[in-house]
């Protein structure tokens, strides 16, 4: 029996290692892509009363501090006290056109 001459086990264990590189990094694309967004969390507060015709949404928060997250309709998202009046007010606005649009 004729032995494997190196040049051929040289191109053998390149072509593992190709191999190899190749499923290492569709493995770990595979696991990050697959890991949920983080969510958007409020840590500063705004102080600034909104326009609340261009509110569409709100969301709360209570980590790591409590608030109530608007969304406006150019999708920001700004983070304001749950406590001030006119927070209540847009958030009594928004959820009377959720129930008008259903």
């Amino acid at each position: 029996m004729k032995k494997p001459s190196a040049m051929k086990l040289h191109a053998a264990a390149i072509l593992i290692v190709f191999w190899l590189g190749i499923f290492t990094i569709d493995t770990v694309k595979g696991s990050i892509g697959s890991q949920p967004m983080r969510k958007f969390s409020c840590v500063n507060l705004s102080t600034q009363q909104l326009n609340i015709r261009k509110l569409v949404s709100y969301e709360k928060r209570e980590v790591p501090v409590e608030a109530i997250m608007f969304i406006t309709t150019k999708g920001i998202k700004i983070c304001v006290s749950p406590k001030e009046k006119w927070v209540q007010t847009a958030m009594k606005k928004i959820d009377e056109k959720r129930t008008r649009g259903k």
